[in-house]
């Protein structure tokens, strides 16, 4: 009826109430939003702890995310860089990477710690290395379509993306479930595998 998309609007409600500069305000703005407001498949403060870990315990200096989305899972994995980190992170959707890239720089993130990339995954990873500048990324985490898992961690290996000891996080790998994704990281015998157990985003 308003003539603008749900992310949009959240985008609207986040330059109301949040505080510019503040990715963990920025955050919790956009938890309130999907929590009273409209939903957003956003990773959520559940799901955002487990990430939240996982940067503390790797320290990774070179990130790829699959999937902006809104820039919620990019905000978050941002704000838990050490020094000197870079994250690249790829959205298919035109519009929805538009919002994000106003939510990025809202939350205080220069190009130069967080570089977004319009287009389609299977297009942009092989591209990384040359057009981008990421030679190997120690996190990898997926938000995008659960079909494309496989195919994209495929992508990575064959181009050499993953450093030695990299982290590939998976979100909703259950629910709705990315199968052929679990039984190739399970049976390949290149992984070590561990489910982390959650509710759904909001």
């Amino acid at each position: 009826l308003t003539g603008t998309s749900r992310e949009q609007r959240a985008f609207q409600y986040l330059l109301a109430h949040a505080i510019p500069g503040d990715p963990h305000h920025i955050l919790q703005t956009f938890d309130q939003w999907c929590y009273h407001c409209e939903h957003l498949s956003c990773v959520g403060p559940d799901k955002g702890r487990i990430v939240e870990r996982v940067l503390l315990e790797r320290a990774p200096l070179r990130v790829l995310e699959l999937g902006t989305y809104c820039g919620y899972g990019t905000v978050l994995l941002a704000q838990g860089l050490p020094p000197g980190a870079r994250l690249y992170t790829i959205e298919g959707d035109p519009q929805h990477a538009a919002v994000a890239e106003k939510v990025i720089r809202l939350a205080g993130f220069s190009e130069e710690t967080v570089e977004l990339i319009v287009g389609p995954s299977e297009e942009v990873i092989p591209r990384l290395q040359e057009k981008h500048g990421l030679m190997k990324a120690n996190l990898v985490f997926m938000d995008h379509w659960k079909r494309c898992y496989l195919r994209d961690l495929r992508l990575l290996e064959s181009h050499q993306l993953l450093a030695e000891g990299a982290t590939i996080l998976a979100d909703n790998v259950l629910f709705p479930g990315a199968p052929h994704f679990l039984q190739y990281a399970k049976t390949c015998g290149k992984y070590h595998c561990k489910v982390h157990r959650a509710s759904l985003e909001y």
